[in-house]
């Protein structure tokens, strides 16, 4: 993408960091519950579908599901100027594919799946499939395009001869019901967001109107014997799709008007310019950020509604002085300050917002919140001693599928085999140990994708 659109590379990174931050802390009780999905507190950990609220970690999925669909117009610029609606569903279809093998292959293939007692041997497999996801995946500019089809198939190729002859998931072999449940998600989305995006590229109004009517199913499959119900069960295979799983599009068509109006701006220097106010309106919706899920967290909610909407009348002002009504961050500020108010809105309904279940709380809000997230991306850009992160988080944005998957099948199996996980382990007696573990442990996993990343090795659905 072009380097205006690496605001949204640091978007996707910054969400990638996280998701790898929340899973690799210390759990048990040592860290406190705003540590952790809200539903499931230390320190136990155990689900409570009951409890509402959300935390900094209800947002990384989110916010990742929000890059997806801003990257959709910016990705498919040649085929829409061709009109090819051909290619479109054929580029739908493979990344659904190849997320889905992704997932599949990922989950399967983690030395706690492949044995319950794991040997040097568990371990060594558990890297043979970094290795083999790396060639399937990976794009390799010095070998040209078809070169790299070649060697991205024969890996391919040999994974499935692994799922199928390895005595995978404790001797039972491969299981299709095993898989990432968040790339399987992202596998959906591929299809249908893709396909949503396109049939209404021309139309938004229509791709917004599809909304409505997605609850609608959702509401009224509650009621036995209709044919919403109906609709709902229908799987070829739950595993690999639900219909449960379109509840995400809520997150992801908002996301692709993100796309249209960075396409469609004809000024640049919009959104990486250094501007009058541009470091108070960072500021101050970084505040609305935090504010929003402390007190959603906390269950201070009136008290959230006020603070909030003084904060939008604040920073509309302080906008309005700053940018033109057509530019993209006024845009990007009006749709999710109208995505937050209504998700604050629906709060009391399904029992206060949640991620999981996930509530139509859940989706507004952190849409309106993932919004916010770019513009204080954006603002924060050109500040010479945060240049490091910026660049660190769009690196790590650019290759997300490498950095995701480097924590369970490269760096784990690695500190078994050294002898190194009992000390990394050790980290949980306190909070601060606790957190830095995780901390090193994502950096690590994210700081292994750079030097690929520069190379242009990047993994590609």
């Amino acid at each position: 993408m072009q380097s205006r659109y690496q605001q949204l590379d640091a978007l996707r990174g910054y969400a990638v960091f996280t998701m790898i931050l929340s899973g690799s802390i210390a759990f048990g009780g040592v860290l406190p519950g705003w540590m952790y999905h809200a539903q499931v507190p230390p320190p136990l950990h155990q689900f409570h579908p009951d409890l509402p609220g959300i935390t900094w970690v209800d947002l990384v999925f989110p916010f990742f599901i929000f890059c997806m669909g801003a990257a959709l117009p910016l990705a498919l610029q040649k085929q829409a100027a061709a009109n090819d609606t051909k290619a479109v569903v054929g580029i739908a279809i493979r990344r659904f594919l190849l997320l889905g093998f992704f997932a599949l292959f990922l989950e399967q293939f983690k030395y706690a799946r492949i044995s319950e007692q794991p040997s040097t041997g568990t371990y060594l497999t558990t890297l043979s499939g970094f290795v083999l996801l790396f060639f399937a995946y990976s794009k390799f500019p010095r070998l040209g395009p078809q070169k790299t089809m070649y060697l991205n198939y024969a890996a391919m190729l040999i994974g499935c001869l692994a799922l199928w002859l390895l005595p995978l998931n404790n001797g039972e072999g491969f299981r299709i019901n095993r898989s990432d449940i968040i790339i399987m998600v992202l596998a959906n989305m591929a299809l249908f967001g893709t396909l949503t995006w396109w049939f209404t590229r021309n139309n938004p109004l229509l791709r917004w109107g599809i909304l409505p009517f997605l609850m609608a199913i959702f509401l009224g499959a509650k009621t036995p014997g209709s044919w919403n119900e109906w609709l709902f069960q229908l799987s070829p295979e739950p595993a690999v799709y639900k219909f449960y799983f379109l509840k995400y599009l809520f997150i992801l068509i908002p996301g692709t008007m993100v796309g249209e109006w960075l396409l469609r701006s004809n000024n640049a220097a919009q959104t990486s310019s250094p501007f009058k106010g541009k470091i108070w309106i960072g500021i101050l919706l970084l505040l609305l950020i935090i504010v929003n899920v402390t007190l959603l967290y906390t269950r201070s909610l009136f008290f959230n509604v006020v603070v909030t909407i003084t904060l939008l009348v604040l920073l509309y002002i302080l906008i309005k002085k700053s940018y033109d009504d057509k530019s993209v961050v006024f845009r990007f500020f009006t749709l999710g300050a109208y995505c937050l108010l209504l998700g604050l809105t629906l709060e009391a309904y399904e029992g206060g917002i949640k991620k999981d279940a996930s509530t139509y709380s859940y989706y507004f809000v952190t849409s309106g919140l993932a919004f916010f997230g770019y513009i204080v991306i954006e603002a924060f850009s050109n500040i010479q001693w945060l240049r490091p992160v910026y660049g660190f988080f769009c690196k790590c944005g650019t290759n997300p599928m490498m950095a995701y998957v480097s924590g369970s099948l490269l760096i784990l199996p690695l500190l078994q085999l050294t002898g190194m996980y009992d000390v990394w382990s050790a980290m949980n007696n306190n909070a601060w140990m606790g957190f830095l573990k995780g901390l090193i442990f994502t950096l690590i996993a994210c700081g292994i994708t750079i030097p690929f990343t520069k190379n242009g090795m990047i993994w590609k659905s």
